[in-house]
């Protein structure tokens, strides 16, 4: 039987938030409702509130959850009633060209609830990316749940839904980052803390941490960067002959790091990020550019510095070999997942939540339910 509960929406392009009635209805036969116990509030919340993902408003926020499965279809064999779960926005399908060619990372065809959910007055709701979890309980697909360690903390585990994976990721996965390798990470925020502490555990011996606030530098030492760097005091430049690029290339010995992963994703970062790499070195963009943005490289440099300019989708993982890998480090004292929850909200805070996360206040504030 379909319920009726709270949920944060936003009606329209930079309008307030707001906490309403939605309701769940029955689930799909292979469909899940979640009772959600946390929600980060990530950069993509905003960028739906904003109009930056489209125009499919009204929109039901929030995506980085985990929570109790409380329900389940008639075919749902992944999970059961009573697990512990962080949901994913890659259920991937297994039948796509990259699902059947061994890179289910890259799949083309992933999967979503089969019914939507609604306001009262029978709007239907577009979740974001496509789980919808500022909320009481949402509904998602089976393959959208990863059972975790149920002793973990909500709030902590929460955010390997989205932006802590996408920054570890960055580097571990799609970086390929090994033991005794560089690395530098531009911007610090939560995706990019997620990149360094991702570097430190895979045992990089030089991370180098790059952002404009000093405050976010030294935090950045907490997560594992060896060094830290402050474009904005550096001064600009052009190209390769940036005061950046000679920066890095003074702390890796005259040549560049192994990897650099770009967690800002405009052209200048790129650049900059693209000759601060040794010979053969490489690029991650894990920052998501605007689409008015354009790139300008000169193409000999690109040939002749070799190696590999990569884009990292959700940390290219896998949430059924990953989330329960790190949840499991974190319970193991091994990796500060729980160092990244700044605030813990309620449902109703998360206009002032979008606020302090704009100013840079906050790696991530977290909703409980």
């Amino acid at each position: 039987m379909s319920e009726t509960v709270r949920g944060v929406i936003s009606r329209s392009k930079d309008a307030d938030v707001e906490l309403v009635d939605i309701v769940i209805p029955d689930p799909g036969a292979h469909d899940v409702v979640v009772r959600i116990q946390a929600c980060g509030v990530c950069h993509t919340d905003l960028a739906y509130k904003e109009g930056g993902i489209g125009d499919g408003y009204p929109f039901l926020l929030g995506h980085e959850a985990a929570g109790i499965v409380e329900s389940v279809g008639e075919a749902v064999s992944h999970v059961v009633v009573g697990d512990f779960v962080v949901l994913n926005w890659r259920a991937v399908c297994g039948e796509c060209r990259a699902c059947k060619r061994g890179q289910p990372q890259y799949c083309f065809a992933t999967f979503n609830a089969s019914v939507p959910m609604t306001l009262t007055d029978g709007t239907v709701l577009s979740p974001a990316l496509g789980i919808g979890a500022f909320a009481d309980k949402t509904l998602v697909h089976e393959g959208q749940c990863t059972t975790v360690d149920p002793t973990a903390d909500p709030a902590a585990v929460s955010l390997l839904g989205c932006g802590v994976m996408a920054g570890l990721g960055a580097a571990v996965n799609t970086g390929e980052l090994k033991r005794g390798e560089s690395v530098a990470v531009i911007g610090c925020g939560g995706v990019g803390m997620a990149a360094i502490a991702g570097a430190h555990l895979a045992g990089a011996t030089t991370i180098i941490a790059i952002d404009i606030d000093d405050a976010k530098l030294e935090q950045a030492r907490h997560f594992g960067a060896t060094h830290v760097l402050n474009s904005r005091t550096l001064g600009a430049g052009e190209g390769e002959d940036q005061p950046l690029v000679a920066a890095v290339r003074e702390l890796t010995g005259g040549f560049g790091t192994d990897v650099v992963v770009d967690a800002v994703g405009r052209p200048e970062t790129y650049v900059q990020a693209f000759y601060m790499r040794d010979l053969a070195g490489r690029v991650v963009l894990v920052g998501v550019p605007t689409g008015e943005m354009r790139l300008d490289l000169p193409l000999p440099d690109v040939f002749g510095r070799g190696g590999s300019l990569k884009s990292a989708w959700y940390g290219d993982c896998l949430p059924e070999r990953d989330f329960p890998l790190y949840t499991d480090l974190y319970q193991q004292g091994r990796f500060p997942l729980g160092d990244f929850v700044s605030e813990r909200i309620g449902l109703g805070d998360v206009e002032a939540a979008f606020a302090r996360m704009k100013a840079g206040q906050v790696l991530r504030s977290v909703v409980l339910v």
